[in-house]
This record gives structure tokens, C-alpha cells and sequence, in this order.
């Protein structure tokens, strides 16, 4: 994509050329087609600049996101150098390689940094290799070319053809195991490869050891302990094969210093205990002509014994098409939660796609008796909650779990009272910041955790202890060792000669504590709602009248000098600038307008944002602030600017937000593999999108109400948690009519731009009047 620096009008005539008739056609026959949703979905959108989304076989927020992994990029270099490739294998999948090295059993989904990649299973034939890329002699390695042409991605089912060895290999899951199916050629050397090195952001340290149990003649169990991202993770697993294999080993690749009295024996070949930090077992076998061989890889959070009953529980046949289509059935349940009729047919495999990646985390992190790893490494039984990780908090905050609060409610939910576990864990008595697999990653700013709860709190959803998750937050904003905390604190703003990032930590956690007193508000405690709203305005210590921008400001009070508002770098802001970035005051919109200047001041920094232009000088030092997401100066490939389209409404300028929503909707995203204009971040960017095509945009977690803007769809029904039905029509919907006339809410005229949580839990209708002109 290129960067964006035109009229928003002519962006979107120009953006609605190249929809067809046959288009429009074709996405009312999908309409007709039947309740297949699957069937708009592809999971091989994504993009290659920033850590494609994964493609493989995972069910539903499922543990397993089995996947292929393309290339073995190691974090850094021999000379201990950080290797800028290794950004673009964030998932481990890009769409650019032709080769395969293996399918791994655990990925994220697009997010900025990474780690898992956990368990690589690949077939081969012909001699034991058992180096991915190569060998020590320079020869290739085990793996194999592939083409597009020969691979499939749909929800809970891959399939790829591994052209070097002329295996067909298909792929599913269920929530804990991955169900494999390889269907060999005749061979007297056909091999399943177990690689315990391979890792998603490698690194030589990263193995802590690795350890595998040969039970019997086709069951293998073991784990692995890692130290990346997450620094003490565990997972363990079973393993087991449809036929018995005639043979086994493995190949250490870390140097053996002591190895006790097991020097006895030779443990290289059919040894039944392999230990080491780096290991890659390998499985023989005799296969005739389009014999099938399957594996059923159980993963566990607890134990071997623990990846055993989840095999048992959730795969104890050997029905490969049996799981396949109870996956695709658990992912029509997820996406019928939301029905659609689009102008195009892109558009809908565009909202189908991005409404599959905000099913795909957080994940269930428990075994099937409720048996998880915490925080504090001991194992823990979950109580009247299903236990989940993966908590990009700075990211989806803003717009996944409050899409959860609407379509997700149960879960949403369950993760709030995940999230209170791990503070109960935790040796900080903290919420959790980035967390995942029973680690705190510390990643990010801010105590987004705090976001959720309140917005789950104003929008009554779910039944967790609302006195306890305030006691949680109140904990967490008072850890003042934590990221320029006790600075904030002590100065009411983070300093900048004390704290990298300080004008974005700021803004971040004063927006965090007006949560915080929203929740003080909810539980009567009103000593702690006034000191926290006391804290929420913090933000006004950045604001520097002189130049209108947030600004760093020294621990002496004064404000830093050599301030360059638009560099995205070393200027007091994180993955923005101050042009973008100082926009967010999300809990105090109105009074951050008449700070700046008032309302034509406001709106002319906004249209200013959207047309002018950002030198790459500005963004280069970033690796995810990429062109393909910036429209001016407005970065949609970053989270911290989602809500600014929709700041006109405070302005009495809401047709531009209209303008601005369907501009993005239709340059930001498209139903092909680049489709995406950054990280999809665990799914907040495909929440932007799903809220934006209906209509509205949670501005302000934590407030049970959601700013206008202009739905892209041409109706859609949501099925509620709460038995109701909410239908919202677009009437007079097309192209070029981005504008909204008016609405009605059940057949009362909406008189303001907002949406109440309540208008939409009543069910209904909600109905928008769509016109090319701008209504005075």
C-alpha cells in the first residue's frame, strides 16, 4: 500500500473503483448460500512486514494453533547482533517462503514481538536428515519446497503438499490437541522429525532443556523449558501414532558436559529417555504407496499425565475428518454470532476473516480437569472459571475485550477472573501487563488489565468479585518500581529523564486510574473514585500551551528541549508521536478539545493528521511503523491512534468521522495476503474493523457507551449471549454513500452520536439512513 495524502472523499471513490458489479452480485449470492461462515474466511490474510497471523489448524481460542513455520531465523547473529528478520516470523509463517521446515503446535497471531513455536513435527523420506536448513556438511536440510497452488487454509483445517518428498500433509485441532494426517509414498525410509530446537525467536539460549519418553511403540511423552519472552515456560506433551514405528533415535545439539552413569549407554539410537537443552528426535517407519500415518500431539500446561487426559478426552478415536469437521462446526458456532450482508464479496471475507482472528486469543491455558500452570509455577486447580493466557493488553484493550463484552460475554468473563489469578499469583501483587503461558512478559505500558475489568464492570457483564478486581487494580497502580510508576506518582507525570516513553506512560496510566475510579464508583468507594479521578488528570502535566502538543517534561518541572513532535522516536512516545499519540485522553474528550484550542483548533489538527505527510527519518527507526499502515501522519498499523477517527463527533463534525471510518475500512484492509496494514495484535486490529463495519467504536473502555461512525455493512444480526437479537440496517447503503442521515434505535430517533451498551443488549434494531451528502 502507499501512503495516503489526498481527500478523504476521492480516497474512498477511488478505493470503490476497483468494486465491480459482478462484486456486489456476488456477495448477495454468498448471502443465500447457507450458514457455512467458514467458507469467507482466510486464514492466510495477513502481512509479510510485520509477523503474519498464522494460517494453520487451531479450534476456538484453542492451546494448539498448529501451524507450518517457514523459515528458522535466529534472534541474533554470531556476533550477538539483533537480527531485523526475525520481526517478520512473528507467527512463523510467511506467506513469501517456499519452503517448510515443520508445523508447530503453539503461534500467536500477529502480534509485534514473539516467542512459542513450540514442538516442530516434520515427515520426510529418503536419508535421515536431521538439520532444518542445513547440514553440517552444507547439504539441504529436512525441508521441503512447497507451493501455494497445493495449499489450503480454512478455520481448523491445513493442508499443504511437501513437494520435496511428495507427502500430502493436513493438519487440525481440537482446544489441546493437534491431529496430524501424512500421507506417504512408498518408502522403506519415511521419518517423522520431532525437533525440540526450533523456536520462534531463537535464540542459543533459549532451550533451558528438553526432555522425551519413549512409552511404547507409538507413544512418546515429554516437555520443554524455554527462557525467551516468557522466561520459565513449561509445556509438556504426548505424542502418539496411528502405526507403530520400527525404529527411533535423536541427535543432541548442545555440548554434553557431564552426563553421569547414562554414559553407559548408547543413547543416540532406540534409547528410551532422551534429555538434553537441544534436541531433535526422528521416528522410522515402512510406508506403502499413499499410506496414512497420523499423530496426535496433546499439549499440557501441568504434566505428561496431564497431556494424556486431554488426548483422551478430546481426540481418543482416530477419525481425522471426524475432528476436522467438529472444528469447522465449533468455528461456525464463533462466527454465526455475527450474521452479514456486505456490498461485496471482499468486504465480507474481510469481516469474516478479521472476526476469526479475534477468536484465536487469548487462549485456554488448563488441562481438561482445570489443572493450570500460575504465575508462581505451582500448579493450580481453576474454580467456576476456565483459566486463559495470552493477555496482549496493550493492544486489545482498546477494542477486543470490549467486542468480547458483546458477542463473548462468558469468556470475557473467565479472562477477567484469569487475570485476578494471576494477580492473587503474583509476587508484585499485579494484574498482568503481557502475559502468557504462565510468565509476565512486562511488555508494553500502562495496566491495560484495569481497562477490561472496568469496562466489563460498566457494561454488567460477567459475575466475578467486583470488590477484589478493584483491590487488584489499586494494587497494580501502586507498584511504584513498575516502568516510572513511583515517578508518576511523586510527580504526577512520568519524568522523561527518568523514563523512556514517559509522555505515552502518562497519558496511559492516567487514562488506566480513570478506570480505576469508575470502579470506585461501581463498589461505593468513594475515597479511593476521588483519588484515582485526582490521578486521571496527570495528563494535563504534559500539555504544553505553548507549542499544543504533549510534550516531555523534565523532572525539574521544565519541559525537555530539541522536542521534534513528529519523530516517533526518543520524543516521550511509544510506536507514535505527539501528533498522534498526545490525542489520547479518551476519559476526558471534551476537556481535552478545549485544552488544545478549542473545537476548530481540534478539527483542524485532525484533518491536518489525515493529508499531511510523515518522513521516513520520522518512522525508520521503528520496525512497526511501516508505510502500509499510515494515512498522513494517522497511523492505523499502531493501536495507540484507533480511536482518533472517531474524535470529530466531539468536534460537531461526525460526517468526517464517517468519512475517515470507510477510508480506512476500505485502504486498511482487503481480502488478500497483504491484506492487513500492520500486526493484527492478537486481534485488536480485526476488532477495529468488526466494530467500525457495524457501525460504532468503544472510544472509551471502561464507559458503556460507543461513538458513531459509518457501518460498512448492509445489515447484520447479532445473536446475543442474553437470548436477544440486534439487527442493524444500513439503508440506502453503497459505495459512495458513507454519510449517515440519521439513526433510530427500535424507532426512536438516536439525538446524539452515541450508542449505549444497553441500546444494543435490548436487541432490536438499529437503523442507519446512509447518504453521499453531508447532513447540516
Amino acid at each position: 500500500m502507499k501512503i495516503y495524502i489526498l481527500t478523504l472523499v476521492s480516497a474512498i471513490l477511488i478505493t470503490s473503483c476497483n468494486k465491480t458489479a459482478s462484486d456486489v452480485a456476488s456477495a448477495d449470492t454468498a448471502e443465500s448460500s447457507g450458514a457455512d461462515y467458514t467458507q469467507y474466511v482466510n486464514p492466510l490474510i495477513g502481512t509479510s512486514k510485520m509477523g503474519h497471523v498464522f494460517p494453520g489448524a487451531t479450534a476456538p481460542f484453542g492451546m494448539v494453533q498448529l501451524s507450518p513455520q517457514t523459515n528458522f531465523e535466529v534472534m541474533y547473529d554470531a556476533n550477538g547482533n539483533y537480527n531485523r528478520k526475525t520481526y517478520e516470523y512473528c507467527a512463523g509463517y510467511q506467506y513469501r517462503d517456499s519452503t517448510i521446515i515443520g508445523f508447530a503446535h503453539t503461534n500467536f497471531s500477529g502480534t509485534g514481538h514473539s516467542d512459542l513455536g513450540d514442538f516442530l513435527i516434520m515427515p520426510t523420506t529418503g536419508k535421515l536428515i536431521t538439520e532444518p536448513i542445513r547440514t553440517d556438511e552444507g547439504s539441504k536440510g529436512f525441508y521441503s519446497t512447497f507451493n501455494h497452488d497445493k495449499e489450503r487454509a480454512t478455520p481448523g483445517y491445513y493442508k499443504v503438499h511437501l513437494d520435496s518428498y511428495d507427502i500430502q500433509a493436513e493438519l487440525t485441532a481440537t482446544e489441546r490437541v493437534g491431529f496430524h494426517q501424512y500421507t506417504f509414498p512408498e518408502s522403506e525410509d519415511a521419518h517423522i522429525i520431532l525437533d525440540l530446537v526450533y523456536n520462534v525467536y531463537h535464540h542459543d539460549n533459549k532451550n533451558v532443556w528438553t526432555f522425551i519418553r519413549v512409552e511404547n511403540d507409538s507413544l512418546v511423552t515429554g516437555y520443554r523449558q524455554t527462557k525467551g519472552w516468557a522466561r520459565t515456560k513449561k509445556v509438556f506433551f504426548a505424542m502418539q501414532f496411528s502405526k507403530p514405528f520400527v525404529s527411533y533415535g535423536h541427535k543432541k545439539y548442545d555440548e554434553v558436559k557431564y552426563d553421569g552413569f547414562y554414559r553407559r549407554f548408547d543413547q543416540s539410537e532406540n534409547f528410551p529417555e532422551m534429555a538434553g537443552k537441544d534436541i531433535r528426535a526422528y521416528f522410522n517407519f515402512n510406508t506403502t504407496e499413499a499410506e496414512k500415518i497420523m499423530v496426535k500431539f496433546a499439549l499440557s500446561p501441568v504434566s505428561t499425565a496431564g497431556a494424556m487426559k486431554n488426548l483422551q478426552a478430546e481426540v481418543p478415536h482416530w477419525d481425522f475428518n471426524k475432528v476436522k469437521e467438529q472444528a469447522k462446526s465449533k468455528w461456525n458456532s464463533e462466527l454465526s454470532k455475527i450474521e452479514v450482508n456486505t456490498l461485496t464479496e471482499g468486504d465480507k471475507i474481510n469481516f469474516y476473516t478479521a472476526l476469526y482472528h479475534t477468536c484465536l486469543s487469548p487462549v485456554i491455558y488448563e488441562d481438561v480437569d482445570g489443572q493450570y500452570r500460575g504465575l508462581d509455577q505451582n500448579i493450580h486447580q481453576s474454580d467456576g472459571f476456565t483459566n486463559y493466557t495470552v493477555f496482549s493488553l496493550w493492544d486489545t484493550y482498546r477494542a477486543l475485550h470490549p467486542l468480547f463484552n458483546i458477542i463473548q460475554p462468558d469468556r470475557n468473563n473467565d479472562m477477567i477472573k484469569s487475570m485476578l489469578a494471576h494477580h492473587d499469583q503474583s509476587v508484585h501483587h499485579m494484574l498482568p501487563i503481557w502475559s502468557h503461558y504462565a510468565n509476565e512478559n512486562w511488555c508494553m505500558i500502562g495496566y491495560h488489565a484495569t481497562s477490561v475489568i472496568a469496562d466489563a464492570m460498566a457494561k454488567n457483564v460477567g459475575d466475578f468479585d467486583h470488590e477484589r478486581a478493584l483491590q487488584a487494580s489499586v494494587n497494580t497502580a501502586n507498584v511504584k518500581y513498575f516502568d516510572g510508576l513511583g515517578d508518576y506518582i511523586s510527580y504526577q507525570y512520568v519524568p522523561d529523564d527518568k523514563s523512556h516513553s514517559s509522555v505515552s506512560k502518562t497519558l496511559e496510566y492516567a487514562y488506566n486510574d480513570w478506570c480505576i475510579a469508575q470502579m470506585a464508583r461501581n463498589t461505593g468507594q468513594g475515597k479511593t473514585e476521588t483519588e484515582f479521578l485526582k490521578r486521571s488528570e496527570y495528563y494535563k502535566n504534559v500539555y504544553d500551551y505553548k507549542t499544543g502538543y504533549m510534550r516531555p517534561k523534565l523532572a525539574d518541572g521544565t519541559f525537555r528541549k530539541n522536542f521534534d513532535p513528529m519523530d516517533t522516536h526518543g520524543q516521550g512516545f511509544i510506536e507514535g508521536n505527539a501528533w498522534n499519540y498526545g490525542l489520547y485522553v479518551p476519559q476526558n474528550i471534551d476537556t481535552m478539545i478545549n485544552m488544545m484550542g478549542g473545537k476548530d483548533r481540534f478539527t483542524e489538527h485532525l484533518d491536518s493528521l489525515f493529508t499531511m505527510e510523515i518522513d521516513d527519518k520520522h518512522i525508520e527507526k521503528h520496525e512497526d511503523i511501516t508505510r502500509d499502515g499510515i494515512i498522513g501522519n494517522y497511523v492505523h498499523g499502531n493501536e495507540p491512534g484507533h480511536h482518533i477517527p472517531y474524535l470529530y463527533n466531539w468536534t460537531g463534525h461526525p460526517d468526517k468521522t464517517q468519512e475517515r471510518v470507510r477510508m480506512i475500512m476500505n485502504t486498511m484492509y482487503a481480502p488478500t495476503v497483504e491484506g492487513l496494514c500492520g500486526n493484527d495484535d492478537a486481534g485488536q486490529m480485526s476488532a477495529w474493523y468488526i466494530f467500525s463495519s457495524l457501525g460504532f467504536y468503544p472510544v472509551t473502555p471502561g464507559s458503556p457507551y460507543y461513538a458513531l461512525g459509518s457501518p460498512l455493512v448492509k445489515e447484520a444480526t447479532l445473536k446475543l449471549s442474553n437470548g436477544k437479537t440486534l439487527k442493524i440496517i444500513a439503508n440506502n447503503q453503497s459505495i459512495e454513500n458513507v454519510y449517515v442521515a440519521g439513526v433510530t434505535v427500535n424507532g426512536e430517533k438516536l439525538e446524539s452520536t452515541q450508542l449505549s451498551h444497553e441500546h444494543l443488549m435490548n436487541g432490536g434494531e438499529i437503523v442507519y439512513e446512509m447518504t453521499n451528502k453531508v447532513e447540516k
